[in-house]
């Protein structure tokens, strides 16, 4: 017989991807948890953060159940507003709970103009991750 738990189990094993097509407001997200691939990047001025940021966040709470060996995170963002910037804090901090569960975790910042690079940095220092930042050469 077919319980509701045997429904969990299905759904945790085929967990399904987050792909978003960004614009001049919203970022592009490609979250592959076949692949262990993460990564976000445009310009990110959306006017509801929390309701864009907060299922990606829950999405990377339900991929730490089940981790590829390895995971890479790809940051490449060209612009965030300050309610934005709350909302990639937090989902680092997430990103930093991964690390915590297996540490075969690859950060990547891209970034080619100062602010987006010391936002980087900070959030570096206080999530003491090992970040590798990346000067994107246009």
């Amino acid at each position: 017989m077919f319980s509701f738990s045997d429904l969990e189990i299905f759904a945790d094993i085929y967990m399904e991807n987050i792909v978003i097509k960004g614009n001049k407001k919203m970022p592009s997200v490609n979250f592959d948890a076949q692949e262990g691939m993460l990564e976000i990047s445009g310009r990110s001025i959306v006017e509801n953060a929390p309701a864009f940021y907060e299922p990606l966040i829950q999405w990377i709470d339900l991929y730490a159940k089940q981790m590829c060996p390895k995971t890479v995170v790809n940051i490449k963002m060209d612009y965030f507003n300050t309610s934005s910037s709350k909302w990639i804090f937090t989902m680092v901090k997430k990103i930093r709970e991964l690390y915590d569960i297996n540490d075969n975790v690859e950060i990547n910042w891209y970034y080619d103009d100062d602010d987006i690079l010391e936002y980087a940095e900070i959030i570096q220092k206080i999530t003491k991750l090992p970040i590798k930042m990346i000067h994107n050469i246009i």
